[in-house]
Formats: C-alpha cells, sequence, structure tokens
C-alpha cells in the first residue's frame, strides 16, 4: 500500500500490538537435517486455524533478495520459495487451512500504480546496468582488481506479472509443493490447502479478504476462528481490520533498516557501485574459509496482534455524550477510511497530510471534534456518507495553510541542524593527512597488496627533501588542500560540490507562501485555478476513488474498469459541495486478460515476455499505440528529496485504443499462449488422512460434470463449489517434479480439485459486524481504572499470546548444574557475588534491606553443606546475625520463608541466592563463597549504588 512510513507510525504509536515470534529451528544430527515437526503445539503459546499466504510478498525477495547474492537460475529461485514457506509454517504451523494466493490481473485502478513501478524498475535497472559498466572499466584502466564479470541474464523482475511464463511455471512448482508436503510432512496431514495462482484475477490479499467475507455469510463459519495472515504490506493492517474478526494476527519480517548490501562489482561489503576502488578482497579466517559467508544474520519475523490494535483504537476512538449510540466496530471502519486519505495504492495523498507529519492523528482529533455536529459515522459496512465526510474535510482544509508553513519552517530547521552538523564533522577532522609512502597504516597492514611501501627509503627521502626546497616557503597561515600541497595565494573558489549544503530540487509551487493553490494547478495540472470547473472534475473523480477503495476493501472491487485519471490530488479545501456527488460504479465489468494487462504495464525493454507480434506494437514507430510506451519519461519529485518518492509522469492507457490495437494480433497467439491467456480459478488439496479425500475421490471416480456442494462437515465449515480439475493430483500418479534438483512423486496419496468459494447477488452488502457468538479475547492493555479495581495488586503485562504463561526458570537439577561449573574465588567469573547494577532486574527481586535489617547472606550461614541443596531453612530454625544494631522483623522475607517446600521456587532462589539467581558454589572447605565462615571474615561485596550492604 502506497502509505511510506506506515508500519513505522503505527509500531511506534502503539508498541504493545508487537510480538516476536518464537522460531524452532531444524536440527542436524550427524550431518543429516532433522526438518522441524509442526505437527506439535506452537511455542509462540497460540494455536492458529488458518495461515494465509500473500505470495507476491515472498516472491520477491527470494527472486531478487537485497541482502545477498541473487539465485543463480529459475530452479534456485523455487527452491528459496519452498524454503520461505516452510519456515513460516513451522512458526505459525495451522490446523485448518492454509491458503496461498499470487496477484492475478489487478483492477484497472491498480493497474495504474503497477505501470508506472514497472517502467521504473525497467529505466533503473538500466542505468544501473551502464554505471556499472563504466565504473568496471575506469577501475580496469586504473590497474583495479575486479571478479572476473559472470556472464548471465540480468534477472527482470518485472516477469513477476500474470500472463508471464515465470508465472506459469510457478503455478505449477506450488501445485509439486504442496503435493509433496501433504504426502511427507505431518504438519499438513489434516490440512486443506487451496492455491489461487496467477490465473485468478484479484490482488492477492484481496482474494484472501474475499475468501474471507463469504465464509463469514455461510451459516457453518466459526466465528471464533484464528487467522494469521502473512505480508509486508500496510494496507494488510487495514484489511484485517475491516473484516471484523475477533482474532486476527498478521506476520512479517522484521524490517532491519540499513542491512549491509554486497558490491555489484567486487560482491565485497562496506561501499556501492559508485564507490568501487577495484581493492583485492581481504581474507576472511585463517585459511579464507569464511570468503563466502554473509555478515547478516537471517531476518526475524514478528506477530501484529490486530485484536490489542483494537483495544487502543477503542480507546482512542471512544467519545461521551454522543447523539447517537457508540459503536466500536463502526468507529474502526472510520479510522480505516481517514487513513486512505494519507496514501493508497490507488490514490494519491492530499497534498497537506503526511504520514510524517503526524496526519492521521490530525484527522482523528478533528473527527472528533466534528462527530458530534455529523449525526452519525462516515462509513457503514463500505458505503460512504459524503456529506459527513465533506465536514471534515473542510475542517481540514482550514488549517491546510499552517500547516504548509509549518513544514517549511520544520524542513529549514532540519536543514540548518545538517549543516552545523557537517561543520562540526569537518571541524573534527584532520586538518593535513600526509600522502603516498607516509600514509598512516594500520598494525600489521604493511604488507597487504593495497599499500605503498618505498622500496629505497633513502631516495624517497632525497626526493621528498628536494621537492620541499624547490616549494615556496610556507607561513603559519597557509592552508592546504585536500592531498597534503599548500594551496595557492589567495586561496581557491570553493566548487559547488563542496558546499556545506546540498542541492534542494526547485520547487515552483511554494505551498509555504501565498498563492499557493493557483499555483499547484497551474504547474501541476496546466489549467488556471479559478476554473472552477475542472476542479470540480479532480474533486469529483477523487471522491469517486475514494467510495471505490472503501468498496473495494470491505465489499469487493465494484468496478474493473475505474481509475483515478489524474498524477495529483485536489485540496482539502476543495472538497465543497461533495454531498451531492454520485458514488455508483457501472456494473458487470470484466478484469483484463493477462496478455491485456501485460501490454498495459510493461514498458518496451520488457516486451521479450510477449508474443512477437504483440511486443512489435510497443516498438513499432507505426504502431498505433506507440504513444503508451515512451523510452524515457520524466519524475516530478512533488517537494519531495529522492526519485523514488516522486511522480512518474506517464501517459495513461486508453482501454479502448488498446484493445482495438490487440483485436489484429489475437489470431497469431499459440495454443500455449492462449492458455497463459486465459482466466482460471482456485485448486484445493487434501491428503490422504483428511475426512475430503474420500469425497473427492468418489467425484473423480463417478466422472460427474456439474458443479458439487463442499460439504462443510468435512472441512471445519468451509463452503464452495467443487469442479473436476483437468491437471488434477490423483493418488496412486506420479507427480512429476518441475525443479530438476528435487524427486518426482511416484507415492502421492494426495488429491487436488477446483474450487470455487460461494457466490452471491451483485447487489449483496456484507455486514461489516463482529458475528454473533464471536468471543473477544482478553485484554491485553491495563485497564484505565486498575489502580481503582486492582486492590494494590501490582500490574503485570502479557508478554505475548499466552496471558497464563509462566517465567521461565531453572529446575532443582539445572542448579545444581550450574553450582559445579561456576567458576571458583570470589567475586570472578560470569557468575560473582557482586551486585548487579540497578535496573538489572524488574520488580522486586531484589528489595533494599529495612533500616537494621540483617544481612540476607547470614540467614544461611548456619545452613550444613548437605544441607544447601534442600530449600531455606524455615525461619523459626534460623539464626540471627545481627551487626550490633538491633535487627527489625524481616517483614519482606518472612512472607517469603514461611513455606516449608524444599522446592527451589524462582523467587525464593532469587532473593535467597547471590545475584543473577544462582546459588554461590561451594568451594572445598564446605563453605559457600562469600557467606561469613567461623574462624574467618570474608569480605563483603563492593558497594553499590542501589544496595546497601552495610
Amino acid at each position: 500500500m502506497g502509505v511510506p512510513a506506515f508500519f513505522r507510525w503505527l509500531s511506534r504509536k502503539y508498541p504493545s500490538i508487537i510480538v516476536n515470534c518464537v522460531e524452532e529451528k531444524p536440527k542436524e544430527c550427524n550431518g543429516v537435517k532433522i526438518p522441524v515437526d509442526a505437527s506439535k503445539p506452537n511455542p509462540n503459546d497460540v494455536e492458529f486455524d488458518n495461515l494465509y499466504l500473500d505470495m507476491n510478498g515472498i516472491i520477491h525477495p527470494c527472486t531478487h533478495p537485497e541482502d545477498k547474492p541473487a539465485p543463480k537460475n529459475e530452479d534456485e529461485m523455487m527452491v528459496a520459495i519452498f524454503e520461505y514457506i516452510d519456515r513460516l509454517f513451522n512458526i505459525v504451523r495451522p490446523r485448518r487451512l492454509l491458503y496461498m494466493a499470487i496477484d492475478g490481473v489487478a483492477p484497472r485502478a491498480k493497474m495504474n500504480q503497477q505501470r508506472s513501478r514497472r517502467f521504473r524498475a525497467s529505466k533503473e535497472g538500466m542505468e544501473a546496468a551502464v554505471e556499472k559498466q563504466r565504473v568496471r572499466e575506469e577501475i580496469l584502466a586504473k590497474g583495479g582488481f575486479l571478479p572476473p564479470e559472470e556472464i548471465k541474464e540480468r534477472f527482470d523482475s518485472n516477469c513477476i506479472t500474470p500472463g508471464t511464463e515465470f508465472m506459469d511455471n510457478l503455478a505449477k512448482c506450488l501445485r509439486y509443493y504442496i503435493a509433496d508436503r501433504l504426502n511427507n510432512d505431518p504438519g499438513w496431514k489434516n490440512l486443506t490447502v487451496i492455491l489461487s495462482d496467477a490465473s485468478a484475477p484479484g490482488e492477492g490479499e484481496h482474494k484472501i479478504m474475499d475468501y474471507i467475507r463469504r465464509q463469514r455469510a455461510q451459516p457453518n463459519h466459526d466465528p471464533n476462528t484464528h487467522h494469521c495472515l502473512c505480508g509486508a504490506d500496510a494496507d494488510l493492517i487495514m484489511l484485517g481490520l475491516a473484516t471484523h474478526e475477533p482474532n486476527f494476527t498478521i506476520i512479517r519480517e522484521e524490517f532491519k533498516p540499513n542491512k549491509p548490501k554486497p558490491c555489484a562489482l567486487c560482491n565485497q561489503f562496506g561501499h556501492e557501485v559508485k564507490d568501487c576502488e577495484g581493492l583485492p578482497r581481504e581474507k576472511k579466517g585463517k585459511h579464507d574459509e569464511l570468503a563466502d559467508s554473509l555478515p547478516c544474520a537471517e531476518g526475524e519475523f514478528i506477530f501484529l496482534r490486530l485484536n490489542v490494535l483494537r483495544e487502543y483504537l477503542e480507546r482512542e476512538l471512544t467519545m461521551a455524550s454522543l447523539p447517537f449510540p457508540f459503536d466500536v466496530e463502526r468507529s474502526i471502519d472510520d479510522w480505516v477510511f481517514m487513513c486512505f486519505f494519507v496514501g493508497n495504492d490507488f490514490l494519491p495523498h492530499l497534498p497537506s497530510l503526511e504520514i510524517r507529519e503526524g496526519a492521521i492523528d490530525r484527522l482523528v482529533n478533528i473527527y472528533k471534534n466534528v462527530v458530534h455536529k455529523t449525526g452519525g459515522y462516515l462509513t457503514e459496512s463500505g458505503y460512504v456518507n459524503l456529506q459527513r465526510v465533506q465536514m471534515i474535510m473542510l475542517a481540514v482544509g482550514e488549517v491546510e495553510d499552517s500547516i504548509f508553513k509549518k513544514r517549511k519552517d520544520d524542513e529549514d530547521s532540519f536543514r540548518r541542524r545538517q549543516k552545523e552538523k557537517r561543520k562540526r564533522m569537518k571541524r573534527d577532522q584532520p586538518a593535513f593527512t600526509p600522502s603516498g609512502i607516509l600514509t598512516p597504516h594500520a598494525l600489521g597492514a604493511r604488507n597487504l597488496p593495497g599499500c605503498q611501501v618505498a622500496s629505497n627509503p633513502r631516495q624517497a627521502a632525497y626526493e621528498m627533501r628536494m621537492q620541499n626546497n624547490s616549494s615556496p616557503s610556507i607561513s603559519p597561515n597557509t592552508s592546504f588542500t585536500s592531498d597534503g600541497s599548500p594551496s595557492p595565494i589567495g586561496g581557491i573558489k570553493r566548487k559547488a560540490d563542496d558546499s556545506d549544503s546540498e542541492p534542494e530540487p526547485e520547487d515552483n509551487v511554494r505551498l509555504w507562501e501565498a498563492g499557493w493553490k493557483q499555483r499547484y494547478y497551474k504547474n501541476k495540472f496546466d489549467v488556471d485555478a479559478a476554473d472552477e470547473k475542472f476542479r470540480r472534475k479532480v474533486v469529483q473523480s477523487y471522491v469517486e476513488g475514494l467510495c471505490w477503495v472503501l468498496r473495494y476493501y470491505y465489499q469487493g472491487c465494484a468496478s474493473w474498469k475505474w481509475y483515478y485519471p489524474f498524477h495529483y490530488a485536489p485540496f482539502a479545501s476543495d472538497f465543497e459541495g461533495i454531498a451531492d456527488m454520485s458514488s455508483d460504479f457501472e456494473k458487470g465489468t470484466k478484469p483484463f486478460k493477462p496478455l491485456e494487462q501485460l501490454m498495459g504495464v510493461f514498458p518496451a525493454a520488457s516486451g521479450n515476455f510477449l508474443p512477437p507480434s504483440w511486443r512489435k506494437l510497443m516498438s513499432d514507430p507505426d504502431s498505433s499505440i506507440i504513444d503508451f510506451y515512451p523510452e524515457d519519461f520524466a519524475i516530478d519529485l512533488n517537494g519531495k528529496k529522492y526519485a523514488w518518492q516522486g511522480v512518474a509522469l506517464l501517459p495513461f492507457v486508453d482501454e479502448r485504443r488498446l484493445r482495438a490495437a490487440l483485436e489484429e494480433v489475437y489470431p497469431d497467439l499459440t495454443p500455449e499462449e492462449n492458455r497463459r491467456n486465459s482466466l482460471g480459478g482456485d485448486v484445493l488439496f487434501v491428503g490422504k488422512l483428511h475426512p475430503l479425500h474420500d469425497f473427492i475421490l468418489e467425484l473423480y471416480q463417478t466422472g460427474s460434470t456439474e458443479p458439487v456442494d463442499v460439504p462443510p462437515e468435512l472441512c471445519h465449515g468451509i463452503q464452495g463449489k467443487f469442479s473436476l480439475d483437468e491437471e488434477a493430483i490423483l493418488p496412486d500418479q506420479t507427480v512429476c517434479s518441475p525443479v530438476p534438483m528435487l524427486r518426482d512423486l511416484t507415492q502421492n496419496t494426495a488429491v487436488s480439485i477446483n474450487f470455487k468459494d460461494p457466490q452471491f447477488a451483485e447487489d449483496y452488502v456484507f455486514k461489516a459486524v463482529m458475528l454473533p457468538g464471536a468471543r473477544k479475547p482478553a485484554a491485553v492493555l491495563k485497564p484505565g481504572d486498575w489502580e481503582k479495581s486492582s486492590n494494590g495488586r501490582q500490574w503485570k503485562p502479557q508478554l505475548g499470546f499466552n496471558r497464563d504463561r509462566r517465567p521461565v526458570h531453572l529446575d532443582q537439577a539445572a542448579f545444581r548444574t550450574l553450582g559445579h561449573v561456576m567458576p571458583r574465588g570470589s567475586g570472578t567469573g560470569v557468575y560473582s557475588n557482586t551486585a548487579p547494577p540497578p535496573g538489572t532486574y524488574q520488580g522486586n527481586l531484589y528489595r533494599p534491606l529495612l533500616r537494621g535489617q540483617a544481612q540476607i547472606p547470614k540467614l544461611m550461614s548456619n545452613m550444613r553443606p548437605q544441607d544447601s541443596w534442600r530449600g531455606p531453612t524455615p525461619l523459626f530454625q534460623q539464626q540471627r546475625f545481627d551487626r550490633g544494631v538491633a535487627a527489625e522483623p524481616l517483614l519482606p522475607w518472612n512472607r517469603m520463608l514461611q513455606s516449608q517446600n524444599a522446592a527451589f521456587q524462582p523467587n525464593q532462589y532469587q532473593m535467597l541466592a547471590g545475584p543473577g539467581g544462582y546459588p554461590p558454589r561451594r568451594d572445598d572447605r564446605g563453605g559457600r563463597q562469600g557467606y561469613p565462615r567461623e574462624g574467618r571474615r570474608y569480605p563483603l561485596p563492593p558497594p553499590s549504588g542501589r544496595y546497601n550492604w552495610n
């Protein structure tokens, strides 16, 4: 989703929604890798029912990763995808359903963004190849060292689009993968698997949401199903909230910025291609055995708990004294709708609303102030009340001018701080660094190939003296250039690229100055701001877009043909009179076919994925649609700093002209190309032990040609229609491997069949409510009235999915083992008797001693060696040791020592033992280290600011 920094903002504002995943790694025994048994309980203390995979978020990082070398060929890419899915499956361990959805043909509104991305990717790829070749030639001309250039075709990521041979091969590989796991993995044995490949129209995440919506409308649906959706797009958070399912979790790979990337020329880390110097690679390890190891660790996964986000939003959106009943579900729908204004995949964001400037918080505050006047909520089940939205937008428009001025002030302040920082860094750098043979080197680095060592030091010293004698005298005020030589008299003029200030992109709109609206429409739309009719048209299209997007999220695609026909958005102050605008869409529209979509989103450079006659339409100067495929195009930074943040000014594709041109080349398609150009559906897979297995086999044996209803009692309430698959996977038939490095399945027991979701009338409205019988999860956040209702109990935050999860502690045998391996000698080693630093432990594990209270170590000084592992002695059997001060009752400790149980409870042991919770080791003379013994006084631990030992 086009909301930059949305997840970062969300996780910082609502931190408790994030939980780190507990991942069980495969083990290795005698060189044999033992896979994880996913049939065992989930180590995350939660059992998920359904796992949904937005496959494009898996395909892209596996085919062209950014932090490691790319796979060498397509087969390695497929294996990498299989391993990624295995890893996710072992973390989540679904018990009912695995739904794998690949992006199919997208709606026309999304194709504009896809077109922009693919044109950019092609342009940047070609520019990177030219830059790489230029730097290589320069380095080799200077005598630098570079590894031989690999002769391989550059992987064009644009092939990850429906209709290409790559996507067709991926579908075949995934069918094989599913069959293999159903036959061999115990965690898959009772699982229903649905594969929606690229031939099924719709974006992957929206195909998943459409499946959930349709199943929720069935009488057999379990309202307490626990869903887990995998994907990195920000819109998955909105989609998960839009389902109104009480148990919805998102799993995603944790984003770690500034990951090291290898240089594309020398494959070394620490620099980019433009900074490559062609230096030899340093030896890694004693015998260079670490040469192929990467400095980055395997990515970790996190859970995003939407039930906790719902708690946060309920607190934030709750309003008192409303003229209508408060409904948290409707409030959450309004919050999702307001997030669309800061950007999405189908509309540009409003100029005055930036996520980094707290735009959502501003909208929420305005919403809470205005909602008393609106008389109701902004949305209902995906339909927008435009009269109420107009009140919100006009309230934003009133502060637009101040928003633009504050943005300019913040930018100037940031630029000023950066300039001062650069000056400080320059000031702290040494003024003169000798070069040549006098360049300082690290110890032991003088023998490296890149170091210059004088072969004749005497001759080198003589030449330096002669050079100094011939140069003019240097005064103390003489400045030096960067190479150490004195600068000419009067200095040199500083070049522009040496300036302290970075070049800023020219901004002709200047939103912070008066007249910003006139300049905006003139520069962006090339019309006069006084043209009220045109501005009305832009606002009308944007309002249609808001209604279309919300309908897309809650009801499905309202129109496959609609799209926003402008590159820029209007201002919030222009949303006047929108209450009377129509928000109806043409019914009965159909999606593009896969090859037609390729013609709509591909640049001419990616034409090799299309049939030859279709490809010619992209490059032939006489083509009727040649204007759709410009070789170069402008990028408007639109007030941003980097090119990837700008707007690609590409011409919009006229659907009628495109279809008319394609009619002439349709007869040239081969049967294989016609097959790839057809729209398909979903395929369902089950294994031998699944209750549906025999039912599906009977359908194939009877040869039924009519669709058959799915028996919900056999597959956890899933409903839909079955129809026979011509390319079905059947038992006792060999499943050939499309990847040469993987074996065929000669003893297959899995079966597949075509599956279709339950169908509804086109005007059917899916209710955006929590279903009857749904149980809300236990609250995770601290209640607002906790201090009044807790009776003095301390609040304990929930640190995962399980509220009753006990803290991890060592048992008696583990403590005994630690006692034998701890280092001897007082105050040394990892487990020393020194008090831990303040803040090491939370809670009251280490309490400060009361005034005149006896020291805790002395409570155990009379314990016999043979009793040292039997637990604390009851208080009435212990002898008090005081330092000449009358001891007050040990009230905090009495309660803990009342227990007669000999087992070591975690808190007891941490309070009575040495710091860190481990008992000090008995020394060879029968005593305990660090404790007083008869006949000898051991020194007390060093004083600490937190612990009062005296």
